[in-house]
């Protein structure tokens, strides 16, 4: 998500940092570059053009110009103007406190209305809420059969007619009046879509919205469509006055564009986003978490709820006092593994750590979830045994977990070794405070298990060699060592 427009602005803030002092001249230069990398990202003309005039007027200030880092504060200016433009945002849907509340759906096919429907409904469902869900989308009969599956996997009821001899606007009415007698207080209307806008669909959606007179009103964004998103959002906000937008496939590769763009244009806020295909995939739109992302500033809060979400309390709790207590061992290492995995994929996870984003970008062939895989199917090849007392894993042992793994003793070995030193560390860490504790991190990510560009990367390179040349590989080292120590005797 937005590696592209995170590349192309960090290279253009960057010209900012090298040329020493700053001066008003080299300031528009700058900003010119990241006008550019905003259009490269898909982001709307007039949005960008708009976007570079307010950075640009307080860039030349004299409160930048003169400030000791002012090429720190241009980027939190950037940081700043990418809020306001993203924000502010409502994630409330205003439900009504007594009876039935309505909600519209609506967008273009093919934007994953149907399944956001079904993401709204769980997410409603978590808030003690009872929804009912309405095929109202007669245009594509498959959105029936599809809309029903997913309230059968969330225990939802949905409303729906044989397309046949009905209209959308007849399925509307009829399921206020089944909503009403089915006590539901929240209904969400799974409106029709088309592959463009068009007077048909228009035309069908207002007589919709006159004759539920929804009280939401939300458009359904592909981000992947770019400009397109933004030119429908328009589209469909001057004909039906909308409440907000759900922007979709912001886990996919997109550009950008559209997350930047849509509020400026049609003055609609982003309410939430989709972060994957699964129902429970929706998430509240944070303009401040989003410009971070962008900038490649990371995103610590989303990952610390995440971390809230899914990990245990008490287990982190017993872990931590393990770690303390200097008996932490590779069983607790693998059910960690576990946990962090809960939490969705290791690569998106990296990205909203500071740093570590970039890091990823300039090392592109990484696969970070793969290579947690591979240490997970060591640790699951030993016995209980030695996963307890991994300092009486011997030669032979280490050879029948490679084996078990299907991977070399080489990596087994490199293995105990990283996790020696990440035991040692977190429980010197136990009794730091934080500034000492972040020290000690970036520390132990030089190396080993927590270094993505070092242990990663090392382990991909040795999975490409064939195991002739793995072996010629530990031959050579073997008879440098032997080499060594012969040198070392000698001096001596």
């Amino acid at each position: 998500m937005f590696e592209g427009i995170t590349g192309g602005l960090k290279s253009a803030l960057s010209l900012l940092g090298r040329g020493g002092k700053l001066t008003e001249a080299n300031i528009r230069d700058g900003l010119a570059q990241v006008r550019k990398a905003l259009l490269e990202a898909d982001v709307h003309y007039d949005v960008a053009t708009t976007f570079i005039k307010r950075c640009t007027e307080q860039a030349i200030g004299d409160a930048v110009l003169k400030s000791l880092r002012p090429d720190q504060q241009i980027v939190g200016i950037v940081h700043q103007q990418l809020v306001d433009l993203m924000g502010p945002t409502d994630h409330s849907l205003h439900l009504r406190k007594d009876g039935l509340s309505k909600i519209m759906m609506c967008g273009l096919q093919g934007s994953g209305k149907t399944t956001t429907c079904g993401k709204l409904a769980k997410m409603l469902k978590e808030q003690n809420k009872k929804p009912m869900l309405v095929a109202a989308d007669l245009q594509r009969p498959a959105a029936i059969e599809q809309l029903k599956v997913i309230g059968e996997q969330l225990g939802v009821p949905v409303y729906s007619e044989p397309p046949a001899g009905t209209t959308p606007l007849k399925v509307c009415g009829n399921a206020l009046a089944a909503a009403k007698q089915a006590g539901v207080d929240v209904i969400i209307f799974d409106t029709a879509g088309r592959l463009h806008v068009d007077p048909q669909l228009m035309n069908e959606l207002e007589q919709i919205d006159r004759k539920v007179q929804p009280d939401q009103i939300l458009l359904v964004c592909d981000a992947m469509t770019g400009q397109d998103a933004v030119n429908s959002a328009k589209a469909f906000n001057d004909a039906l006055e909308l409440d907000g937008v759900i922007l979709t496939k912001l886990d996919g590769d997109t550009r950008g564009g559209a997350a930047i763009s849509v509020k400026e244009v049609t003055g609609v806020p982003i309410k939430f986003v989709g972060m994957g295909e699964q129902l429970d995939k929706l998430e509240p739109f944070h303009p401040d978490r989003m410009a971070g992302r962008i900038l490649g500033m990371g995103d610590i809060v989303t990952l610390f709820e995440k971390a809230a979400e899914q990990m245990d309390e008490d287990e982190v709790a017993r872990q931590q006092a393990k770690m303390a207590a200097g008996k932490f061992t590779l069983e607790d290492f693998r059910d960690q593994m576990k946990m962090i995995r809960k939490m969705g994929s290791l690569k998106d996870l990296m990205k909203m750590i500071p740093g570590l984003g970039g890091l990823l970008a300039s090392n592109p062939d990484i696969d970070a979830d793969a290579d947690m895989g591979r240490i997970e199917a060591v640790i699951s090849s030993m016995t209980p045994y030695e996963r307890t007392h991994p300092d009486k894993i011997d030669r032979s042992r280490r050879h029948r977990i490679a084996r078990g793994a299907g991977t070399e003793p080489s990596e087994v070995n490199r293995l105990l070794k990283d996790f020696q030193n990440m035991a040692g560390m977190a429980q010197k860490m136990s009794g730091m405070g934080v500034m000492d504790k972040m020290r000690a991190v970036r520390e132990l990510t030089q190396g080993g298990m927590g270094n993505p560009a070092g242990g990663f990367k090392m382990a991909k390179e040795r999975s490409k060699r064939g195991p002739l040349d793995q072996n010629l590989a530990d031959e050579k080292r073997k008879k440098a060592r032997k080499d060594a120590k012969k040198q070392k005797k000698k001096n001596r």
